[in-house]
This record gives structure tokens, sequence and C-alpha cells, in this order.
């Protein structure tokens, strides 16, 4: 295709992108040396604690062609999944008996959501102008989606190193499709977080040690998610009642007034976790875990680690004797895991209960 058919196509890309759901499309080159050298030097630094992924393969992550040969360019989209106002969110997590799970895991898994749309977009793409080679990417290969998002016109990096749009916040899934068309690239973002450092200060851990860097190891999300050990004890407290992820950074960013709520069914919330206790969750059977899970990204978390993580948010709440009828019930747990962060939440509900 010459150039200026190439350059015509675009508008089309961006409609058949609307059509299938994405809230925008943006196109991005493959340069990333930037980047590259900014996260090289956060992995040298130890912030991704033990996400060993990260480094495993090399510099495919900051070189679209490297992983899959012959991408010229990568088509970046975004969706918005916002379940509900942020004022409902705020009101879960200020309830330290409810169970607060980060919003983008109240419903479907995304992953395969977005992926089959890209496909689709794909597909018509070749149904318009013959084969190409592409490759769709959601969260499932070494992709630096968030500066290629930003070179595509998607947002900017905000400090809490979360991607923010102008007119659309933050609450928003990434996905790439990498192509070897020689499409005309988008203006990147400019950067508009200013003097403000909401972020930073609403940390509970002080995981943003500064603006953009983020020590994974201090991190929530890092901590309920991927970490499968022991939460370490200093940290526990300042959970308070976040299970799965944390969204404190989003609920103060300035910028979020603009968010939008989801437009996909799929996002919105499941078996009632925008509102379950954390006694309700905590006495959930193994089976009935993995039953309400099915489909949801909570399921890759594993009942060993919901449970310590609902341990440690039980022990924060304000002491009850039910808490700790239901602590006590696990205190016998085969996993030594759960054993320790049930002791310490009984503990420390003990030790609220002296200092009232």
């Amino acid at each position: 295709m010459t150039a200026d058919e190439l350059r015509a196509l675009v508008p089309q890309i961006r409609r058949w992108a609307r059509a299938l759901g994405f809230q925008q499309l943006g196109i991005a080159d493959i340069d990333l040396s930037e980047a590259e050298a900014r996260l090289f030097q956060w992995l040298q630094r130890g912030y991704q604690g033990e996400m060993h992924f990260l480094q495993k393969h090399g510099t495919k992550r900051s070189r679209p062609a490297e992983l899959v040969p012959g991408t010229l360019r990568v088509l970046c989209v975004r969706m918005d999944y916002l379940p509900e106002s942020q004022e409902q969110s705020r009101q879960q997590l200020e309830d330290p008996q409810s169970a607060f799970i980060a919003r983008y895991a109240l419903g479907r898994d995304y992953h395969r959501l977005m992926r089959r749309r890209l496909q689709q977009l794909a597909q018509r793409m070749e149904a318009r102008i013959g084969p190409f080679r592409y490759r769709a990417f959601v969260d499932s290969a070494p992709v630096l989606e968030k500066p290629l998002a930003q070179q595509a016109g998607l947002g900017w990096m905000g400090k809490h190193t979360n991607l923010i749009h102008p007119r659309a916040g933050s609450w928003f899934f990434l996905g790439e499709l990498y192509v070897d068309l020689p499409l005309p690239p988008d203006p990147p973002q400019s950067n508009h977080c200013g003097r403000c450092q909401a972020c930073l200060d609403a940390c509970p851990t002080g995981a943003i040690l500064e603006p953009y860097v983020l020590d994974a190891r201090r991190c929530i999300a890092y901590l309920t998610i991927e970490w499968k050990g022991s939460i370490p004890e200093d940290l526990r407290p300042k959970l308070g009642n976040r299970i799965y992820g944390c969204d404190d950074c989003q609920l103060v960013c300035p910028w979020n007034r603009f968010a939008q709520r989801t437009q996909e069914p799929d996002f919105l919330p499941r078996q009632g976790l925008d509102r379950a206790s954390l006694l309700q969750l905590f006495r959930w059977t193994k089976a009935e875990f993995l039953r309400r899970t099915e489909g949801s990204p909570l399921r890759r978390l594993g009942y060993t680690a919901w449970l310590r993580n609902l341990a440690v948010a039980l022990g924060n709440a304000p002491p009850s004797a039910r808490i700790r009828a239901a602590l006590r019930e696990k205190q016998h747990h085969e996993s030594e895991l759960v054993r320790e962060h049930v002791t310490w939440a009984l503990a420390h509900q003990a030790r609220k209960s002296c200092a009232r």
C-alpha cells in the first residue's frame, strides 16, 4: 500500500475500533529507547520484587520487532472499566468491615474479551487490505504497554505510573496489536500532572517513592496479588480492608473527575463483590472460591492467598467477637501461610481491644 492509502485507512481503523467497544485507538512507532532505559534502571534497583518475568525476556519487552519480527507499528487501544461511581468505591474502602477489591477485578477477566476484539479488528483490516502480519496482546506477553500507549496518544504516564487521559482519567484497560504496516503514528500525549502529588500522598504504604517511581515491593497490588509469601508484618496494618489490589491513587487523581463508567456488561460486578463483607468472603470454602471466581481475575490469586489477604483485613477491622470466632475457625488450617496470618490477625484484634 502507498503512504496515501495507509493514511486514508487510519480513520476507518478508528471507526472499527469504536464499533468493537474500544474508547480510543492510537498508533505508536516502536522506538522505546527512553522507556527501555527507565525500565532497566528500575530493575537494577530491585523494585520489581519477585516479578522475575519482567527481566526474563531481556530487550524483547522494549523492542517490539524483537518480540514479533517485522513489526513496524503498534495499534494501542483503551477500554473503560469503571463499574460504579467513584463515590461508591470510596464508601466501600472507608468501611473497615467491607472487602475492598480493585475495581478492575469486580467483573469478568478482561484479557480474553479484549484480545478477541483486537483479533476482530485485525480481521476487518485484512478484509479491506488483504493479509498482513499481526499479533494481539492484552497483558499477555513482554510488552511495554504504557509507554506504547503514551506514544500512541492515549495518555501520559502519571506520577503513580498509571496512564492518564485528559478526558477519561485512568480507569481503563490497554491492549495492543503489533502490525507490519507503516501506518502514520499519532503524536504522543504531553504530561499534565504539574505540581500535583495527590497520588504520592494517598499511597497507604508509601510505595510511590518519588514521582514516576514505584517500589512494587511495598505496593498493595503486588503484596495482595503477585506476592505469594508472607506479607511483611510492618505493612499488614497499612493494607486496611484491601484484599485484592488497591485503587487509592486513582480515587484521589483529579483527572478522574472525567472518568466514564464502563459500557461493557462483562466488567460490571459479579457475585456481589462490590458490596461483600470480609466475614462473608472469609467463610467461602475452596470449592465456593473456585466456583464464584470462574472467569474472574480473582481466580489467579488462589485460595490460600485469598485467605491470607482476608485474614490480614479481618485483623485490621474493628475488634469484634464475630471476627475473632471466624479467625479461630482457621487457626488450624492446612496451610502454614494461612495459619501465620490468622495468628497475627487474632493478636492484632486483641491489641486493639486492649487499646480501647
